[in-house]
């Protein structure tokens, strides 16, 4: 419902309700989703001197020009990465908070690409470190994707207004 101011023609746009908790949860969990993220780049960067090694021993024919190149190329996108995902939880924790829809539907998406990811990393040989955070990240999105945002009470929350 669209109620007008009384001197004029112009619609007033109803506020919406506060967020019901399973919302104020998932939101929780999406800041939780932004630092874990942000721990796992700092540990990577911080990691990250062991790279030129590992080049090393995986691709032994390139020159020194070579992997330092790759390693180089390696820190960008890492640090790319882990800026966009850190980003990625920032914006959709903001979005659903204000109730948009299209950002809980957003969520889901990305959740799902995300365990795309999770099955790839467990195709790869990796140390537990290398584990520890990308399962940790995806229970975090579990969590508020799937156990919090898509509650009835929930559901109602992300209704247009009006």
């Amino acid at each position: 419902m669209v109620q007008r101011y009384p001197s004029s023609d112009k619609p007033v746009e109803l506020e919406r309700p506060p967020a019901p908790p399973p919302v104020m949860n998932a939101v929780k969990l999406m800041y939780v989703g932004a630092a874990v993220s942000t721990v796992s780049l700092i540990i990577s960067l911080a990691d990250i001197s062991g790279t030129k090694a590992a080049i090393r021993k995986a691709k032994p024919s390139l020159t020194a020009t070579q992997v330092n190149q790759l390693n180089t190329f390696i820190i960008s996108l890492a640090i790319v990465s882990g800026l966009v995902g850190i980003a990625l939880w920032l914006w959709m924790a903001r979005a659903n908070n204000q109730g948009k829809n299209w950002a809980r539907i957003l969520s889901t998406v990305l959740f799902c690409l995300a365990t795309l990811d999770l099955v790839g990393v467990f195709g790869e040989p990796k140390t537990a470190l290398g584990l520890i955070f990308p399962v940790l990240t995806w229970l975090v999105g579990l969590g508020a994707v799937f156990f919090l945002l898509w509650r009835p009470e929930s559901t109602a929350f992300f209704k247009p207004q009006g």
